[in-house]
């Protein structure tokens, strides 16, 4: 099965998460801003959610993680729970 391991920052609007978005592209540190504005626990700790295999997150974000292309930023991603901003560090 395959596994990957990623980052995200949650936020609840687009507007918000193109604005992130556009700060990262400037040069602006991914973990930091998931410390600052992320609304998942896993901001805490940069973003970071660890390694999980296929199938384990909601679809929207499964479909970026094992087919986007790795150490680039993705999203906005609209799911269930909000928008998100995804960093894929590794997939096997």
């Amino acid at each position: 099965m395959p596994r990957a391991r990623a980052s995200h920052i949650l936020v609840p609007t687009q507007a918000e998460c193109e604005s992130l978005k556009k700060q990262i592209e400037t040069g602006a540190n991914f973990a930091e801003l998931a410390k600052k504005h992320s609304k998942c626990p896993s901001g805490r700790s940069g973003g970071d959610l660890g390694e999980f295999g296929q199938g384990q997150m909601v679809p929207e974000f499964d479909k970026v993680i094992f087919s986007g292309e790795l150490n680039k930023v993705h999203g906005p991603v609209k799911t269930q729970f909000g928008y998100h901003l995804i960093l894929i560090t590794s997939r096997n």
